[in-house]
């Protein structure tokens, strides 16, 4: 919506005012000194007085620019200019009233009239600009009276700037008329003339009364994310929209379309993101500075996370391996942009391609691999076992294979949730891909005890991170609801039980990297995760925080359950038992170990049958490799039957 401009007082206009106040000034300053006794004043040269009084506070005005400002925004820098005007002004009063330049036999300026000139002064200059700013003031709030009523949540300093930036902003569709704080201090009370509530003691619905507030703005500072969802919970039963407010620098920047506050809805990951994990670990520094590491998968959501978490711990060189050509030139780019010294290669490469793979290791000789390459969408996979054993089995056992044979110290892998227990085949293939690390892993460690140190050099340590979702990732479900929203709904669910774990992918990254410091070779760590969350019912959250009512506004059409989706995600088999390390939401998981040339052997054949591209061959031999591995809501369950009859 555009805005016509409001008028704007001109510079040379202030600078009159500004002179006309301080030769009014000094003649009043003389009456008040003489008790308005104007024969007294016959003794002082009035005019010559007047006049160096204005030659001075002109050549003062123009050095110190104190006329520039718009009167209506006067702010405390431009009253510290007023002041230093004043204060110059008087010492060069003083001076010339020393030096007797206007009268030998009297004082022009005596030190009373100074001290009298230098207030009336002050006062005059100030008061006619403060009276325009609270016209203005007064003005835009009759205009306001339409615009949206709304208060802020109340986190300090960027609170009281955002409601000064507001108020100044004639363009502002928002007219803030309260503040809600977080402490009883602050409840009752009032700050700049507007009341303060308090959000823990369900005021709320007094604060909607009493000031007709129909939006709770919130700045962007780090919130508990358990209190911004009970306050979030509670707006929306009262029909409170809830926003937040584009950084301060976004706006200096240029980053916003217009000079005006910029706005946004308040997004569910910030419902979601949980406290941030404190993990301080000198080991995971050293272990990376000055290192090669190469990143798999380096272009996807978790592998690009991986790299910019990567370049704060000053490795050497960072191999970014991906088969996605633009995905992978857009990261360079912006961490080109980012102007770090670390240097990175973007390496265009197929994990399932072993000669291209050979190529990376032999020209890089990386130390650290994060292997995040994979396929992980459970539908698509369904439909293309061979695939989902080729990309996560094979591109795993080439490049583990290879991490070896170049001497890598650690080999830390990404993988998920439905591993455990797997009721689809990008599950059971990534359960696959762990039982050939591990037992990839015992063996190395064997041959090496076997050996002694003295004859072998250490090992390479393969260490297994599972997570479940992540917020925001590729393919993810609060992308998806976001697109279907925008487009007037509905927004589609497969089941209204269906239940998931979140997590943030800084937070499930942090992981990752701390996995690898961590382990020691063998280990599978799994993280604790938090609640669990109703996909149906972040649904119907994600449409309530746009305004808008579910099943009113926007339907939710529940789908049916895709090809090998379960209702349920688990986060550790229910055979296996946990081990706590020093982080108290890190855990490591104690599964069965298989043996090596068993495994090895098995999974030669599984991928010798998925080159064939043979579907249930394929997912056949998914089945005995994982013995856990049962399907739901497959055309797969025909093979199970055997199982289930047991």
């Amino acid at each position: 919506m555009v805005r016509s401009s409001s008028w704007i007082t001109p510079s040379w206009l202030i600078l009159l005012l500004d002179l006309g106040c301080s030769v009014i000034a000094i003649n009043l300053a003389f009456l008040l000194r003489f008790n308005f006794d104007v024969d007294a004043l016959e003794a002082y040269p009035m005019l010559q007085i007047g006049t160096v009084v204005l030659g001075i506070n002109l050549v003062l005005s123009l050095v110190l620019r104190t006329y520039r400002g718009i009167v209506r925004f006067t702010s405390m820098a431009d009253i510290g200019r007023i002041a230093g005007l004043n204060v110059l002004s008087s010492l060069f009063l003083f001076a010339t009233d020393r030096s007797h330049l206007l009268e030998a036999r009297l004082n022009a300026f005596p030190m009373s009239v100074i001290l009298i000139n230098f207030f009336i002064t002050a006062f005059f200059l100030l008061s006619y600009r403060l009276l325009v700013k609270w016209i203005f003031k007064y003005y835009n709030n009759f205009r306001s009276q339409s615009r949206t009523r709304a208060a802020i949540y109340y986190t300090g300093h960027s609170s009281l700037m955002l409601r000064k930036a507001i108020a100044d902003d004639p363009a502002a569709d928002v007219r803030i008329t309260a503040f809600l704080a977080d402490t009883k201090a602050h409840a009752g009370k009032s700050i700049e003339g507007l009341p303060v509530y308090n959000s823990r003691k369900g005021q709320l619905f007094k604060m909607v009364k009493e000031g007709k507030i129909s939006l709770l703005l919130i700045p962007n500072d780090p919130l508990d994310a358990a209190h911004l969802n009970e306050l979030v919970e509670e707006c929306i039963a009262l029909n409170i929209r809830v926003q937040k407010i584009i950084p301060v620098s976004e706006w200096t920047e240029g980053a916003t379309s217009n000079n005006s506050i910029q706005l946004k809805d308040l997004n569910i990951e910030d419902l979601l993101e949980r406290s941030v994990i404190s993990i301080k670990n000198q080991q995971l520094s050293k272990e990376l500075k000055g290192k090669s590491i190469l990143v798999t998968g380096a272009a996807g959501s978790i592998g690009s996370e991986i790299v910019r978490q990567l370049l704060n711990y000053e490795p050497s060189v960072i191999v970014l391996c991906d088969k996605a050509e633009s995905p992978l030139h857009e990261l360079e780019l912006e961490i080109n942009e980012k102007g770090v010294n670390v240097p990175i290669i973007p390496f265009i490469g197929n994990v399932c391609d072993s000669v291209r793979m050979q190529q990376l290791f032999d020209i890089y000789a990386p130390a650290i691999v994060y292997h995040a390459a994979a396929y992980k969408h459970v539908p698509m996979m369904e439909k293309n076992p061979s695939i989902a054993v080729m990309n996560n089995v094979l591109g795993t056992k080439i490049v583990a294979e290879l991490a070896v044979e170049h001497g890598v110290e650690k080999f830390v892998m990404v993988s998920t949730d439905k591993a455990v227990n797997p009721t689809n085949v990008m599950g059971a293939s990534k359960r696959i891909a762990e039982i050939f690390t591990q037992a990839y892993n015992n063996k190395l460690n064997e041959k090496f005890l076997k050996m002694g140190p003295v004859y072998t050099p250490t090992p390479t340590r393969f260490i297994t991170t599972r997570f479940g979702n992540v917020l925001g990732s590729n393919g993810s479900v609060i992308p998806r609801f976001k697109q279907q929203l925008e487009k007037g709904g509905p927004i589609t669910v497969t089941h209204p039980e269906i239940t998931r774990y979140f997590m943030t992918i800084p937070e499930a990254c942090q992981l990752v990297l701390e996995a690898g410091a961590m382990g020691q070779g063998g280990e599978i760590f799994v993280f604790d995760m938090g609640k669990p969350m109703k996909i149906a019912e972040l649904a119907r959250k994600m449409i309530r925080m746009t305004g808008k009512e579910p099943g009113r506004d926007i339907q939710i059409v529940f789908t049916g359950l895709r090809p090998g989706e379960k209702l349920y995600e688990e986060l550790l088999n229910n055979a296996e038992n946990t081990m706590p390390t020093y982080h108290e939401k890190i855990m490591i998981a104690k599964v069965r170990s298989s043996d090596f040339t068993e495994v090895n052997e098995q999974i030669n054949q599984l991928i010798n049958t998925a080159k064939g591209h043979y579907l249930t061959p394929t997912v056949q031999k998914m089945k005995e490799l994982v013995p856990e591995f049962i399907s739901q809501n497959s055309s797969y369950e025909e093979l199970d039957k055997d199982k289930i009859k047991m």
